[in-house]
C-alpha cells in the first residue's frame, strides 16, 4: 500500500486544511489521461470532502489520502513525497519503496 513521507503528510495536512475543514477531508489521487515521458501512468489530485465508497483510503499521522482503484494499483508499492519550493509551489514524488 502507499505510504507517505513526513513532508508529504505535512503538505497534505497543509493543503486539505486550507481548503476543507471537515475531519473527512482528504486528498484524493486518481489516474490521468495520458502517459508520462517514460510510459509511466499520471496522475491527477484534488481536495476532496470525502473518500469514493471504492476508495482506498491511506491515512498520515495528521492527513487522510484517498486513492481511486487504479491509482491505488498502480502506487501499491510507492511512497509519495512532497516538498515546496520558495515561491510556495507544491510538488509530489512518487519513489519505490525501500526494501
Amino acid at each position: 500500500m502507499l505510504t507517505l513521507t513526513e513532508n508529504a503528510d505535512a503538505v497534505v495536512t497543509t493543503i486539505v486544511g486550507r481548503e476543507d475543514a471537515s475531519a473527512e477531508a482528504g486528498l484524493r489521487i486518481q489516474t490521468a489521461e495520458g502517459q508520462g515521458p517514460n510510459g509511466e501512468a499520471r496522475f491527477a489530485v484534488h481536495v476532496v470532502p470525502s473518500p469514493e465508497p471504492a476508495d482506498v483510503v491511506v491515512e498520515g499521522a495528521g492527513s487522510r489520502v484517498f486513492l481511486e482503484d487504479n491509482a491505488a494499483e498502480a502506487l501499491s508499492d510507492k511512497v509519495l513525497d512532497a516538498g515546496v519550493d520558495e515561491q510556495g509551489a507544491v510538488s509530489f514524488t512518487i519513489l519505490p519503496q525501500p526494501v
